[in-house]
């Protein structure tokens, strides 16, 4: 073989070399692009489904302080409203404290008021001997309705006359005043009855009686006055 015959073989060696070069750099090529491909959609479908799960985690964050928020001012409204129905009933109670203070100041009328209150306390206590306590401006008063007051227990109960001592030392509150606005204070009158020993106490002033009133009509009160709201 010549030397042309070896060139001409060593440019196919070299041809062939070369054609099987390129063929494998275009399937290494081909392979590096397609798994470029693959992970680029790996990737791209990962970000999405990140993208996709904070879109939804912030969603139920808003979701979550829209119904803070409500349920906050709902609370807020119910607060509002039980204050103005406790404001209501609390103006209710004042009035009635305020239409007894101005019953009280008619002597003739505070004055069967006391007997009565008197009557109801022995009749509640049935004691032979207590001891009658009262504002020191109503003593006068005590005084005047005392014996009629015991002679009306005594035939109702059909007993003696019991003994009843008016406490000249220990007297209930005065009616408030500006002075003494935050002190103790019976405002609209009325009489404490205790048996000697003190064991047994009866009060029966009008502010006493207002609250428990008061206390058993509650219900009835804000059933008729905010019915209507609840529904």
């Amino acid at each position: 073989m010549n030397d042309a015959d070896v060139g001409k073989q060593v440019q196919q060696m070299v041809r062939f070399i070369l054609q099987e070069a390129d063929e494998k750099a275009s399937e290494i090529t081909v392979a590096a692009e397609e798994e470029f491909n693959i992970e680029k959609l790996q990737l791209v479908e990962s970000e999405k489904r990140r993208v996709r799960q904070e879109y939804e985690r912030k969603e139920k964050q808003v979701d979550v302080r829209r119904k803070i928020e409500y349920s906050t001012e709902l609370n807020a409204a119910r607060i509002k409203l039980l204050q103005a129905q406790d404001d209501v009933v609390t103006g209710m109670r004042e009035n009635a404290g305020e239409a007894l203070v101005r019953v009280t100041k008619d002597a003739n009328t505070y004055k069967r008021i006391l007997k009565g209150l008197i009557v109801q306390s022995l009749l509640r206590l049935r004691e032979p001997a207590l001891v009658l306590r009262c504002r020191e401006a109503d003593r006068s008063l005590v005084e005047a309705v005392l014996e009629v007051a015991k002679k009306e227990y005594a035939e109702k109960a059909k007993v003696n006359l019991p003994k009843v001592i008016i406490d000249g030392k220990v007297y209930l509150p005065p009616q408030r005043n500006s002075r003494d606005a935050h002190g103790p204070f019976c405002s609209s009158g009325g009489v404490v009855l205790a048996s000697q020993d003190g064991k047994i106490v009866c009060e029966n002033t009008l502010d006493a009686r207002l609250s428990v009133s008061f206390r058993q009509k509650l219900p009835e009160i804000r059933k008729k006055l905010f019915s209507k709201q609840a529904s």
